[in-house]
């Protein structure tokens, strides 16, 4: 079973990494975080990344990906290479999202992303509210983007992972047009959901594509 542990109320508002500085006092020395895009979309994977930032960077930079443009992302993806935080990615594929359900397909890569990490961390800072399937202690933190930089990191990680798996899914389906909504479930994809039935990275579980089931070429 995962390892949850209280790290009280230390966090100081405006220091995101207040819970990563006060678990290396603890003995902490490789602390990740780990966060997920793409649980919403009716097509593609799931995403997560785990990333343990270098102690000294400006952890300043890493803020939520929802709240970046997709330049700004693009910036710190590289940036997070360039000062060589350690990354992790793990993809889980729209079949396997409805094998597993959407909730366990997501820890699901969580779980990978982590493990893809050059080496285990010592502890690891979830977003969300359900522990990742390892043994390795964690906590999980209800919209830990706004709260720990290496969940902010992760986040980006994993949204620039995941937007340019899209871009490669539209020139396979341009039908749909992948490359504007990443699969989310705007009125333009709708539409061509319906028209169009869906395709083979359509998560066939999900409402808006298992009524087109039966239109499926």
């Amino acid at each position: 079973m995962p390892k949850q542990q209280s790290l009280g109320s230390g966090f100081v508002e405006g220091d995101t990494f207040a819970y990563e500085r006060r678990l290396m006092v603890q003995g902490r020395r490789k602390v990740a975080g780990v966060d997920e895009a793409g649980r919403g979309p009716l097509a593609g994977p799931v995403v997560a990344a785990c990333v343990i930032l270098p102690p000294d960077c400006d952890y300043a930079l890493f803020q939520d990906s929802k709240k970046l443009s997709a330049g700004a992302r693009e910036r710190l993806f590289g940036q997070l290479h360039v000062i060589a935080a350690q990354i992790g990615v793990g993809i889980v594929s729209a079949a396997d999202i409805d094998r597993l359900n959407i909730l366990q397909a997501s820890l699901f890569a969580m779980q990978k992303a982590m493990e893809a990490l050059p080496a285990p961390p010592d502890f690891l800072l979830v977003d969300g509210k359900f522990p990742v399937p390892v043994s390795v202690p964690q906590q999980p933190l209800v919209k830990g983007e706004s709260r720990s930089a290496s969940i902010a990191a992760a986040s980006i990680i994993a949204k620039v992972t995941r937007d340019r798996l899209m871009d490669e899914y539209h020139d396979a389906y341009p039908l749909y047009n992948f490359r504007k909504h990443k699969g989310y479930p705007t009125a333009e994809h709708r539409r061509a959901v319906g028209e169009y039935g869906p395709c083979p990275i359509h998560r066939r579980s999900f409402k808006g594509v298992r009524e087109f089931l039966a239109a499926t070429p």
